[in-house]
């Protein structure tokens, strides 16, 4: 069965890259969080640059859109919640926003290495956040001189103390699927990606970047608009309903991403480094949903028609014409009780829940909880 075969081969990477300790376990106190990533953090940033989310996007925290690709909190505004910061500005988003405590560079579609198609991804690739990230350090301590703007903007020394967090990847495994790849063509994909990926965290912490806290990606084979897509051609289905080879993709790419989290180690002597298997937790979550309260995962909340409730044409929140009326895809009754929102994304349930198992450091390696993610391993 997929879900054991995971486990035992998470406690074998587990082995190998056991940490030997940690230098200290002093609580960070982290000033900032400067992330950057797709939709899994996005909150505001797409929308900012072409258009707002239509209702019923956010309804269940915000009571209005709010930038992000759920009915509510994110994962990333849970981790600025539990280190007692504001939630983040969208750094492309200009109103209202309040970037004293951070910024997010994310927008949803983003990918790690840019993408030469017109397959509807985001412009703003990984390596693009981080000159947006770059220019905001230079400008920001510019324009803080004004004293209109001095509490709109981080103090100088938090760039180094800062968080900076990760959780991006999803979306170039996904494109390589909709540019017809096959499977071995997309794991094909991965190291190149990666060392994007690696060279934007040594920019980074040449900047004085010092404390990441990294994402792997999730089981892409459980998510609803990518069966929704290939489950009359994809014959390996697991027990649960995910794909197989989708999920081996994303297995492939996390394996990965920690062997450059490893490197990165050796390389970047003062930073601290975190990996943190997402995959594992929302696997859980989808594969035991029903024990967990939940019910189907796969069906979306906010949807019409189609397998799943998802639809490419007629996606949650979007008007159309059914039998000569105009209706609209709305949510479904109790987003509390449902992990996917609208074939693509999480719901805040589902978002909290797996929050609530990461932050202890329970999937992390280092096994250190968020707020002690400053801590160094001892080489």
């Amino acid at each position: 069965m997929e879900f054991k075969l995971i486990t035992l081969q998470a406690l074998v990477i587990s082995e190998i890259f056991q940490p030997s300790s940690i230098l200290g376990l002093n609580n960070c106190n982290f000033p900032a969080i400067f992330n950057l990533g797709d939709s899994n953090s996005d909150t505001g940033g797409l929308a900012a640059a072409f258009g707002q989310l239509p209702p019923p996007f956010g309804e269940t925290f915000f009571h209005a859109p709010a930038g992000r690709y759920s009915d509510g909190r994110l994962m990333i505004d849970f981790m600025a919640e539990s280190l007692g910061l504001p939630y983040l500005s969208a750094f492309l988003d200009s109103v209202g926003s309040n970037f004293s405590h951070g910024a997010n560079f994310a927008t949803s579609g983003s990918t790690i290495k840019p993408l030469n198609t017109d397959l509807g991804y985001s412009p703003f690739s990984l390596d693009v956040q981080r000159v947006q990230y770059s220019d905001f350090v230079r400008r920001s301590q510019i324009v803080r001189q004004q004293e209109v703007f001095r509490d709109l903007y981080p103090d100088e020394d938090y760039f180094t103390r800062a968080l900076y967090t990760f959780d991006i990847g999803q979306n170039d495994l996904t494109a390589g699927y909709d540019l017809n790849m096959t499977t071995e063509e997309v794991k094909a994909l991965v190291p190149d990606v990666l060392d994007n990926f690696s060279n934007v965290i040594k920019l980074l912490y040449s900047q004085g970047a010092r404390s990441f806290w990294i994402h792997n990606t999730g089981p892409v084979g459980c998510l609803s608009y990518l069966m929704n897509a290939f489950i009359e051609t994809e014959k390996r289905v697991d027990q649960y309903g995910c794909l197989i080879p989708y999920n081996e993709v994303s297995q492939h790419f996390n394996l990965g991403l920690k062997e450059m989290v490893v490197q990165l180690r050796s390389e970047l002597p003062e930073a601290a480094i975190t990996y943190v298997d997402v995959y594992s937790v929302k696997y859980t979550l989808i594969s035991q949903a029903k024990k967990l309260g939940f019910e189907d995962p796969f069906q979306a909340c906010c949807g019409r028609g189609g397998r799943f409730n998802y639809n490419r044409f007629f996606r949650c929140g979007s008007k159309g014409i059914v039998n000569g009326t105009e209706v609209v895809a709305e949510s479904c009754e109790d987003p509390s009780v449902r992990i996917n929102w609208d074939g693509i994304h999480f719901t805040e349930a589902a978002s909290k829940w797996i929050f609530d198992r990461i932050v202890d450091g329970s999937f992390s390696d280092p096994p250190v909880p968020l707020k002690f993610a400053c801590n160094r391993m001892k080489n």
